[in-house]
């Protein structure tokens, strides 16, 4: 199954617009696929998984280069960073736009590499597991847009998403996509090849099994407020080696922390973040639950939805070239909302729940917060309701597929 992802037009305008686009992601994301449907008919294609091909690039970049013509989509270039001068070097030589296309799975070295090499001509994209209006092939438009589906008057025509369901199965293509795969085992097999592997190389992490203990710790705190002393305390290393590990898994897509929202910018930095994964099925796969009904019913399900709902959110900014603007908030006595959004000028509030009957109770915290914020912002509570409804006032109860879908 071949679906739009809603990060392709902003590859085309950037591929209009640099010499050389980047474009990073975790492997099995769907980076090659995009790729090849956006430039097969206009760029040749050379991938550096291949090993003879990086033993070609490292001994000499030059030939390399010469048998490998422009326009080019190079993938995985993040196993030859040797390349990226000569890269560099070509497009100084010849800055029409398009003529390289990279991609990249580990983005600490990648990046390094992109900043030292190609700054102010690399344009940086970054492609995410799917949403789920990418796999209902639903086009939401704008930000501004989406945000008016969730939180305004208007409502739009969505086909209902089991949230179990989603959860199982997460946003990578192979499970996601194709019913035959079974994906506790595709999960599995990538937890083991990608995960505990090139992640763990690139951390030059000897001792497995502590680093798949993190791996699962990190996993059940998806949704929650991190503490990193008492994470290394649990998986027994340093808060400094945690902190080191957590940033690797960061960069590498698999996680994001989700900044306090104050005011003040700095208290932001110095308050503690929220740790979310960015695909729900591979969390709850590292938390070894394998059916609907232990994600739906045990003791992770808030979590899991918070997952759900706070990635895709992130996945929407990404997704048209932003930098994710989300946030979590705290306030004194406990009271606290889930996720805000802000997006020009204005704040926009959810709270979680899997709840399919919502009462005013459950927007408490939101009445708090819109107390506080003022009238220029809003909220809804994302739940199992089948379709949007008033709560409170300025409050909305909406399907949670409808938070999620929107967002993209």
């Amino acid at each position: 199954m071949s679906l739009t992802r809603t990060l392709e037009p902003c590859v085309r305008q950037a591929a209009a617009t640099f010499p050389v686009v980047v474009l990073t992601g975790p492997r099995q994301c769907g980076k090659t696929t995009l790729l090849q449907g956006l430039f097969g008919a206009s760029h040749g294609y050379a991938s550096l998984d291949h090993p003879d091909l990086v033993a070609r690039a490292h001994a000499d970049p030059v030939s390399f280069l010469r048998d490998h013509p422009t326009p080019l989509v190079l993938d995985e270039v993040q196993h030859a960073p040797g390349l990226l001068p000569y890269i560099k070097a070509a497009v100084d030589g010849d800055r029409r736009p398009g003529r390289f296309v990279l991609t990249g799975s580990q983005s600490f070295p990648l990046m390094r590499g992109v900043a030292e090499s190609l700054a102010g001509r690399a344009a940086l994209l970054r492609l995410d597991p799917f949403t789920v209006a990418e796999r209902q092939a639903i086009a939401t438009g704008s930000m501004a847009r989406l945000l008016a589906q969730v939180f305004g008057a208007t409502d739009a025509r969505w086909n209902r998403q089991d949230l179990g369901a989603w959860m199982l199965r997460g946003g990578y293509p192979e499970p996601c996509l194709r019913d035959t795969v079974e994906p506790s085992l595709w999960f599995s097999s990538y937890i083991d090849t990608y995960l505990a592997r090139d992640v763990r190389d690139l951390l030059q992490v000897g001792d497995l099994v502590t680093f798949q203990r993190f791996l699962v710790l990190c996993a059940a705190r998806s949704g929650r407020l991190l503490n990193f002393a008492d994470l290394a305390r649990d998986v027994g290393i340093a808060p400094t080696t945690a902190r080191r590990w957590l940033s690797v898994l960061e960069a590498s897509q698999i996680v994001h922390q989700v900044q306090p929202w104050f005011e003040n910018y700095g208290k932001r930095i110095a308050k503690a973040s929220k740790l979310v994964f960015l695909d729900v099925g591979l969390c709850a796969a590292l938390m070894g639950l394998r059916s609907v009904e232990a994600m739906m019913h045990g003791p992770a399900a808030g979590a899991l939805a918070e997952t759900a709902v706070i990635a895709e959110w992130i996945k929407a900014f990404r997704s048209r070239g932003h930098e994710p603007r989300v946030y979590h908030w705290n306030a004194h006595g406990g009271v606290e909302v889930d996720l805000v959004v802000e997006w020009d000028g204005r704040l926009h509030a959810i709270e979680v729940k899997g709840t399919a009957t919502p009462t005013p109770h459950h927007a408490a915290g939101l009445r708090q917060w819109l107390g506080w914020a003022g009238p220029q912002a809003s909220g809804a509570v994302a739940c199992l309701v089948e379709r949007p409804t008033a709560l409170a006032p300025d409050i909305r109860a909406v399907p949670w597929h409808l938070a999620v879908d929107a967002a993209r």
